[in-house]
């Protein structure tokens, strides 16, 4: 599908995600716990998500592929080779913040 208001339901369900490699679908999925196999969009200017996609593969948390290599990338990825995503930790950044702004 092209959107949907919320992927709740279908991250609920998923065995597998497979997603181009945007900041807020990538930690979506990671943060349900489900495995991600991230697809890049080579053709976008200042290609952020390759640089996202790339650090999360280094990290062990997704597989990374472009259109062409997918179904090579689905026949022999390990999905026991995957590191859960950790979760995020809020106060931590709301301690900078308050640090960084003059609050502490």
């Amino acid at each position: 599908f092209r959107f949907k208001d919320s992927l709740a339901e279908d991250l609920r369900r998923a065995d597998l995600v497979i997603s181009h490699a945007g900041a807020g679908s990538c930690l979506e999925a990671l943060e349900k716990g489900k495995p991600l196999v991230v697809v890049i969009n080579e053709k976008l200017m200042n290609n952020h998500q390759l640089e996202l996609a790339k650090q999360l593969h280094r990290d062990g948390h997704v597989f990374c592929c472009n259109c062409s290599t997918l179904v090579e990338t689905l026949q022999s990825m390990d999905l026991t080779a995957l590191k859960p995503f950790p979760p995020g930790q809020p106060e931590k950044f709301a301690l900078f913040l308050d640090k960084v702004v003059g609050f502490q």
